[in-house]
């Protein structure tokens, strides 16, 4: 089984930083791709970023040039930098791993609050 866990959320005012981690542990196998989502209220869940195990990003055009997805394989933990904040980017933030044999897991969120 594979546990990730979020942390860094919290409360900021717009134009603000924040760092998200996420930190996996137990029988990693092998990781195909990680990946930050967010589910804002009212919303449905949105893909932020994704990082592949060879290091290769893609960012969703709502965020790009504003937040940076990070790994540190040696500690096996993802990054999520967010700067210049909006008050649009409040949601929960969800840290996802999908396995090479094709497991999905999911972290139990860390909340972001921008306010204006």
């Amino acid at each position: 089984q594979v546990r990730l866990v979020e942390s860094g959320g919290g409360l900021v005012q717009a134009g603000g930083s924040l760092r998200l981690s996420c930190a996996a542990s137990g029988s990693i196998f092998g990781v195909r791709v990680m990946a930050w989502y967010r589910r804002a209220p009212g919303k449905q869940r949105e893909l932020v970023a994704t990082i592949t195990g060879s290091g290769a990003t893609n960012y969703a055009d709502s965020v790009k040039g504003r937040i940076t997805i990070s790994r540190d394989n040696a500690k096996n933990t993802i990054y999520l930098q967010m700067n210049s904040l909006k008050p649009e980017d409040t949601a929960v933030y969800y840290c996802n791993l999908l396995g090479l044999s094709g497991t999905t897991y999911w972290g139990q969120g860390t909340q972001v609050t921008v306010s204006s």
